[in-house]
C-alpha cells in the first residue's frame, strides 16, 4: 500500500495546511504523524465555507488532495511546532499538592473510549473531535498505535488525555477534566511514562498558555522533523498498570 504522506515536501510547505482529503483509518493516520502532520477538521457553523476555501486551494493547485472516502480532512503541520520535553515538564507549587493530597491514581490505555468522550465533551464551545475523528482514533488506538492516560478518583474517571505514540515521539491531541488539575496531572503521568519507556518529546502542536505554563516551547517545523525522522522507527512501550499519583509529587521534591 503506497505511503500517502512520502511524497509530500512537508518541511516546505508554504502553510499550515499541506493536504486535504484522505481517510481516517490507522494507516493514513500512522503516515501522518510519520510525517509530521495530524488532521484538524473543523466543527461547526462555518463548515461550509471553510469547505469553499478548501476547495478553491485544491483546484489551483496549491494544496494537493489525497485519494480517500473521508472528504476534505485537513491534515496540518505548523510552523512553529509547540513541544514539550518530558524531562522539563513544569509542576507548579499548587500541582503538587493536588499529586500529594488528591489520593487519584493514574493508568494507561485502560478507558480509551472514554477519554475520547472526555475531549470531545466540549459543550457550547463545540468540538473538532468529530464522529469520524472518533472513530479513526479509536481504530487506531486498537491497531496499538494510540493511547490515553486515565486519572481516577476511585472508579471514577477525572480526566485524562490521549495521542499518538510515533517511535520515541509522542503527539498529544487533546485531554479533559471533570476535577481541577486533573488533566494537568494526567500530562505529568504522562511524561513520567514517556520518559520510563526512553522517550522525551512530546508534541504539542499549537502553542497555548496553558501548556506554555507547563513547559512548552516552539521550534521551527523543519527542526521537528528532522528530530521525528531520526525517532519515529525507534521503538518504545508504555506501562499500563495503575499507579498512585502522589508519588509524581515526591519525584518532584527531590
Amino acid at each position: 500500500m503506497p505511503d500517502p504522506f512520502a511524497q509530500l515536501d512537508v518541511a516546505n510547505a508554504p502553510r499550515a495546511l499541506v493536504a486535504l482529503g484522505g481517510t481516517l483509518d490507522p494507516a493514513t493516520l500512522t503516515s501522518a504523524y510519520r510525517h509530521g502532520c495530524f488532521p484538524w477538521p473543523s466543527s461547526g457553523p462555518h463548515d461550509r465555507s471553510l469547505e469553499r476555501q478548501a476547495r478553491r486551494l485544491v483546484r489551483s493547485g496549491q494544496v494537493p488532495l489525497l485519494p480517500g472516502d473521508d472528504g476534505l480532512v485537513p491534515w496540518c503541520s505548523p510552523d512553529p511546532r509547540a513541544v514539550l520535553l518530558a524531562d522539563r515538564v513544569v509542576v507548579s507549587r499548587s500541582l503538587r499538592r493536588t499529586l500529594r493530597r488528591s489520593g487519584w491514581s493514574a493508568t494507561v490505555d485502560t478507558a480509551f473510549d472514554a477519554v475520547l468522550d472526555g475531549c470531545a465533551d466540549r459543550g457550547a464551545e463545540g468540538t473538532w473531535i468529530t464522529d469520524r475523528m472518533r472513530r479513526g482514533y479509536a481504530a487506531l488506538h486498537r491497531a496499538g498505535g494510540a493511547h490515553s492516560v486515565e486519572v481516577w478518583d476511585g472508579d471514577r474517571l477525572v480526566g485524562g488525555l490521549y495521542g499518538v505514540l510515533t517511535g520515541r515521539v509522542f503527539s498529544g491531541e487533546s485531554m479533559f477534566h471533570a476535577e481541577a488539575d486533573a488533566s494537568k496531572v494526567a500530562l505529568v503521568e504522562l511524561c513520567d511514562r514517556l520518559l520510563e519507556a526512553g522517550v522525551v518529546l512530546v508534541d504539542t502542536q499549537q502553542p497555548t498558555e496553558h501548556m506554555a505554563s507547563m513547559g512548552q516551547v516552539v521550534v521551527l517545523r523543519e527542526e521537528y522533523l528532522e528530530v521525528l525522522a531520526r525517532l519515529r522507527d525507534e521503538p518504545a512501550v508504555l506501562a499500563t498498570d495503575r499507579r498512585p499519583v502522589a508519588r509524581l509529587a515526591q519525584q518532584q521534591d527531590r
